[in-house]
């Protein structure tokens, strides 16, 4: 476990972000004398003298190892190309050969016959000059002999030469003659440019070979550069991890930004022939020696989101610290993302079956995991997502009925009441003990006032069935806990799954500062989850596919954002982590609330084994002393549909007959409305009298 929490901003290798929470670091200063280059540009130290010599690629061993591997891609990469296309090579070099040797058989015969006296001779005719004729035609054949002779020693010459030679050193010399006229016919039936060269040339994506051309013809094409300007690099464009990273600035006079670059994230990785997911885009800032032209990129190999799922490292620890950051997930390239969850809140948002509950769960484990943490956990759907958390619950809501709306609202006032006693005890102490007014380990262990972590799950379940009034109250009091209970030790962890202005409120998702967003339908649906113009700032999940589960958006900061894919926890890893934190409450004295009287809880700590269909009944009318059974039967749905969807009135009756329920009647009368139901106190009749003392 290492101190780093989740960085600020998209993952990006120029420059590293610091960490969520770690001390601010003071800006670096850079010389205003620097000189003004054309093309590259390379930052002065502050004492004006050029930076180190070596490439940032050479100074470690993992960053040599990857450019090595970069260049061993690129070789076989064009290797492979051109190897495909050896044919059409073949064809265009014998047909230049043919041409060539024609074109130098054409000239020899010009040479050899003396042909410049041809024009001579040709003119002289046509004015009747009949003596210049006689003398040139003459010349031309004394000419011609001299070459003839000429050509005549030389070749015996060289076939001695050649002989000598070919004798001495064997016939690999008339192999590399034949290769060199080959090569000479080929060079003299060349067209020049208006014939294209013998071999193409490749066109690799970003993946295979990123470079200065390639990222300025994307920003071209994508309408950020006019005429015939170019991007400045900034760092040599060199592998980082399972992908390209790069650092340019946009050039000055064309009136573009760093914004404007981010909000063309799609065109661009068309433009470099990859996904926009793999193609990860932010700002430089002031604080890193950057300004609103500087742009970071990293360009993956791949999906950098698919592959075998990471178990949360929460599954085989013993005990965990809320103080410490937790777990959470990894970036694009790997890196490991903490957050720390004192002082913070946090919302979660998105499609269903995307991984949203999966990745809310993460820090309430670990907030299970110490025993020293209070949980109040609302779950609007009352299904199985949350069924761990029955064991160290001290208050647990689930579903949106009537009473469970009625027993939501007083969990929100309990907490609230809760906030202003903690409040009057912070302010009565000493400057010594509580300088800042907030909860310390020392003083929640000393005073008893343990961290607490609100989890409320599927909102818009509990918001969309109240009415106007109570909806306005729920969502003012969740903003108040938000707002105020960061200093008192409150961790507000809440998730909706439509997102929109009803389930999503504005006033209370603009107050927490941890947003994460799992795949959405659009930019508007991303910005409802994340915050107004954040799509366009580069924090999109509506880039996200189907098959992403577990990956998300995480906000957390006005400007600082990430794509993780969370660490991997199942249903029954999770259900186990619930048993452990109900262990280590007891043996701490800490197990209160609704899990220190939950009958279900204590029957399994007694060792006696509840029927399921028992004990999912009962924990659908856990608010309820009664129900009708249509509204049982639609509650036991929710908690397992693939078990429930089917069942009728008659089939439930006789399961729970069989689990000992004995009815005392089958009318129930809830308002006005009589109709077949059951009361809680049957179905807690079926339980032995005396499995609460057993050890």
């Amino acid at each position: 476990m290492t101190d780093t929490a989740a960085r600020l901003g998209e993952v990006l290798p120029f420059p590293r972000q610091p960490a969520i929470d770690a001390a601010p670091t003071a800006p670096k200063q850079v010389s205003r004398a620097a000189d003004a280059l054309e093309g590259d540009v390379y930052a002065q130290t502050p004492d004006g003298e050029w930076g180190p010599v070596l490439p940032d690629w050479a100074k470690s061993r993992t960053a040599l190892a990857g450019q090595v591997r970069a260049v061993g891609r690129r070789v076989s990469y064009r290797s492979r190309w051109h190897l495909w296309r050896s044919p059409k090579y073949g064809v265009r070099i014998a047909v230049r050969t043919v041409r060539g040797a024609g074109r130098g058989a054409y000239r020899f015969g010009r040479w050899i016959t003396a042909s410049e006296y041809a024009k001579v001779i040709e003119d002289a005719t046509l004015r009747s000059q009949w003596t210049d004729v006689r003398d040139n035609t003459l010349e031309r054949g004394k000419v011609a002999l001299r070459r003839v002779k000429r050509l005549g020693y030389s070749s015996a010459g060289s076939a001695v030469a050649l002989t000598t030679v070919t004798a001495i050193v064997g016939p690999e010399v008339l192999y590399g003659l034949g290769v060199a006229l080959t090569a000479a016919a080929t060079a003299a039936g060349w067209k020049g440019k208006a014939e294209a060269p013998i071999l193409d040339s490749p066109h690799p994506d970003a993946t295979q070979d990123l470079n200065m051309q390639i990222l300025t013809e994307a920003f071209r094409a994508a309408g950020l550069l006019k005429g015939e300007v170019e991007l400045r690099r900034v760092a040599p464009i060199m592998r980082d991890g399972r992908g390209w990273a790069a650092v340019v600035d946009m050039p000055r006079g064309g009136g573009k930004t760093a914004a404007d670059a981010i909000a063309k994230r799609d065109v661009l990785a068309a433009e470099l022939g990859v996904d926009e997911i793999q193609v990860l885009m932010g700002r430089v800032r002031a604080n890193a020696g950057g300004h609103a032209a500087r742009i970071k990129l990293w360009v993956a190999d791949d999906d950098p989101y698919i592959g075998p799922n990471t178990p949360s490292p929460l599954v085989k620890a013993d005990q965990w610290s809320i103080w410490d950051p937790i777990p959470f997930g990894g970036d694009a390239r790997g890196e490991r993302i903490e957050l720390s969850l004192l002082e913070h809140s946090l919302f979660f948002g998105g499609l269903p079956g995307r991984g949203k509950s999966s990745a809310q769960r993460l820090p309430s484990a670990a907030g299970v995991l110490d025993p020293h943490v209070r949980h109040f956990l609302a779950d609007g759907k009352g299904g199985a997502d949350w069924r761990a958390m029955r064991a160290v619950a001290y208050r647990l809501v689930l579903g949106a009925e009537p009473d469970a709306l009625e027993a939501f609202l007083d969990m929100l006032a309990e907490i609230l009441a809760d906030m202003e006693r903690r409040f009057a005890l912070l302010g009565s102490l000493p400057p010594n003990i509580c300088p800042d007014g907030k909860l310390t380990p020392y003083i929640s262990q000393k005073y008893k006032l343990p961290v607490t972590m609100v989890t409320i799950d599927e909102l818009q379940e509990f918001l969309t069935a109240m009415d106007k009034e109570d909806r306005e109250e729920a969502v003012n009091r969740m903003a108040r806990i938000v707002r105020r209970g960061r200093a008192a030790g409150y961790i507000p962890n809440f998730a909706s799954q439509r997102p929109d202005a009803e389930s999503v409120p504005t006033k209370l998702r603009e107050v927490i500062d941890y947003r994460f967003c799992t795949q959405v339908t659009d930019k508007p649906s991303s910005d409802m989850v994340l915050g107004k113009g954040k799509a366009a700032m580069g924090a999109d999940a509506s880039v996200l596919e189907e098959y992403h589960k577990g990956v998300g958006v995480l906000l957390t900061g006005p400007g600082s954002y990430v794509t993780v894919r969370c660490d991997y926890m199942d249903m029954p890893a999770f259900l186990a982590i619930g048993q452990k934190g109900r262990e280590l409450r007891q043996a701490a004295g800490t197990l209160e609330g609704d899990a220190a009287s939950d009958v279900l809880e204590a029957a399994d700590d007694a060792g006696y084994r509840v029927p399921q269909i028992l004990a999912d009944v009962l924990d659908v009318m856990r608010h309820s002393d009664r129900m009708h059974t249509s509204d049982v039967l639609a509650g036991l749905v929710n908690v397992d549909e693939g078990t429930y969807g089917s069942y009728t009135p008659d089939q439930m009756a006789a399961e729970l007959a069989a689990a000992g329920v004995k009815r005392s009647t089958t009318q129930v009368k809830i308002g006005n409305t009589n109709r077949n139901g059951w009361y809680k106190s049957d179905l807690l009749g079926a339980l032995p009298v005396d499995f609460l003392s057993r050890p």
